[in-house]
């Protein structure tokens, strides 16, 4: 008898156990969906508030909109007055177009002026000839290409002046006699020419005659 009580001691507490541990994850699984069912609930009741909410509102835009005019109105407002609005983007379409051909008629009509008004200016402004000499007359000391170049480029910031078209303009001015060369070393220097008039002895009058007794 005693060798057949122990098993089923044994036996029993196992099965005691196992009941005992199927039990705790019983009550935590019905915590957990309790508190899961908790929380659903509360978002249903959030969003049941959110729904009478919105309700209210959706019935007070619905009494605005029987105080506005009726509706017929807005849905047969689109044929007139769509065609106004139609028309008027055009309208502004063709006054810009208008003032964009007037605004370029005013600029083709502003070029030739200008154009004339260059022309003008290019044909009163000296030559380059005419500055050198100018520029050569006024040194007192011989200057080189360069140095005449630089000095006509700071005077005439409007103009664009190389010291390679300078120096060809100076040479032939030196091939005309109307400029001197002279060279320094490797250098070479340029200076006006400076032309006396010839002067012609003073003669006494016709009339002065010494006084004979």
């Amino acid at each position: 008898m005693p060798d057949t009580k122990t098993p089923t001691t044994e036996l029993t507490s196992q099965y005691a156990a196992q009941v005992a541990n199927d039990l705790e994850r019983n009550a935590k699984e019905q915590e957990r969906i309790s508190a899961e069912i908790d929380a659903l609930q509360e978002q249903l009741r959030a969003l049941q508030h959110d729904h009478t909410v919105l309700t209210n509102v959706q019935k007070a835009l619905g009494i605005a909109d029987t105080a506005t005019p009726p509706a017929p109105e807005e849905t047969a407002a689109p044929s007139v007055p769509r065609q106004k609005t139609d028309s008027e983007p055009g309208a502004g379409k063709r006054v810009r177009a208008k003032k964009a051909a007037s605004g370029q008629g005013d600029r083709a009509a502003k070029k030739p002026a200008a154009a004339a008004k260059a022309t003008v200016a290019k044909a009163t402004q000296p030559t380059l000839v005419e500055l050198i000499r100018r520029h050569l007359t006024d040194q007192s000391e011989p200057r080189s290409a360069a140095e005449i170049a630089t000095a006509l480029g700071q005077a005439h910031p409007d103009r664009t002046i190389k010291t390679t078209v300078v120096r060809t303009t100076v040479e032939n001015l030196v091939a005309k006699s109307h400029a001197q060369r002279t060279k320094q070393g490797t250098s070479v220097y340029y200076t006006a020419t400076h032309t006396q008039e010839p002067t012609t002895p003073a003669t006494p009058p016709a009339d002065t005659q010494p006084e004979t007794n």
